[in-house]
């Protein structure tokens, strides 16, 4: 791999940002964000990259290309989970195993807006429906969660009453507030158009690397204090949590060159089907597997894959993109 590629990602101000938090731990330095700053920075990536993805879609309309990267998104959301669970229960409690394997099945928003922010870097165009792909993938891992919490635990439907039933996990799935704000946003985009996107871009586009910047500064802070958990999870499960992305990438790569997908768009598939979520999973799967540890799914995901996502996944995954569309 181009050394060249590495060292583009890694010193894209952003990136720099979230190792410059993770020091700030490292050598037990007070530097903080405050609360709710981080939920802000957040919030205004959603809406940034949900708005700008709904005005690309205005521009391009939908047709037969855009529904097979919707398809590709779709499928591996539901395929990643499933051959997961059945890798890691091999090993590990059912429980464990569940809630590690949604956690993959689902996805990382904050990787995706560091993989476009690449791609801008570099010059590669993508669709802006992408977004939509994104939002489709976050929740049907939390479905899979709990099909296989239904068949493979027994006392699941008494967990399940514990938890407010299944209603409630259904709609923490559907209705969880980064799925609704990104959605939302999207739609907002499409219907407002190009008229709607020159009103906002100065504030959602000129300053949305800024924003991207605090935010992952703030992520380096949490990731690092959250390294010191690794200890519990063991070598198996650290080793999980570096190759399975690279695996789930392969895959959807895989399919984007069957099914003839551009290289932009094939690069954030197997982006996003790399990453894993930190937010909303765990959140679901509290609800729907309380016997699960947070202290192995959660740690796996934020200090491991997403880390190793953004400094060197990124890279790796658009050389593995960039030497098969050749």
């Amino acid at each position: 791999m181009n050394v060249d590629l590495i060292l583009q990602n890694m010193l894209n101000p952003p990136v720099l940002f979230f190792f410059l938090g993770m020091l700030a731990v490292f050598f037990k330095s007070e530097l903080s964000i405050p609360q709710p700053l981080p939920k802000l920075f957040s919030l205004y990536l959603l809406i940034a990259i949900g708005l700008h993805g709904g005005y690309e879609l205005s521009k391009s309309g939908l047709d037969f290309y855009i529904f097979k990267a919707l398809l590709i998104a779709v499928g591996m959301s539901l395929l990643v989970p499933i051959y997961s669970f059945f890798i890691l229960k091999r090993k590990i409690d059912i429980y464990n195993s569940i809630a590690i394997a949604a956690t993959y099945g689902s996805i990382s928003a904050v990787t995706f807006i560091t993989g476009i922010t690449y791609l801008q870097t570099i010059g590669v165009e993508y669709g802006g429906y992408m977004v939509a792909s994104m939002a489709l993938m976050e929740s049907p891992a939390i479905v899979i969660g709990l099909v296989f919490a239904a068949i493979f635990i027994k006392d699941a439907n008494s967990a399940t009453d514990e938890n407010n039933g299944w209603k409630e996990i259904l709609r923490e799935a559907f209705l969880n507030p980064s799925v609704f704000l990104l959605v939302g946003a999207l739609i907002i985009g499409i219907l407002s158009g190009e008229k709607g996107w020159a009103t906002m871009e100065p504030l959602f586009g000129t300053l949305f690397k800024g924003f991207l910047a605090f935010f992952l500064l703030d992520m380096g802070l949490v990731a690092a204090r959250k390294i010191h958990e690794l200890k519990k999870v063991g070598f198996y499960l650290i080793g999980f949590a570096l190759i399975m992305p690279m695996v789930n990438a392969s895959v959807a790569a895989g399919i984007a060159y069957s099914l003839d997908i551009a290289k932009g768009d094939a690069f954030l598939l197997a982006l996003l089907s790399a990453s894993a979520s930190y937010i909303a999973v765990p959140a679901a799967m509290r609800l729907s597997v309380p016997q699960a540890n947070p202290g192995i799914y959660l740690p796996l995901s934020l200090a491991v894959t997403f880390p190793f996502n953004i400094s060197l996944g990124i890279p790796l995954y658009y050389f593995m993109i960039n030497t098969l569309w050749g």
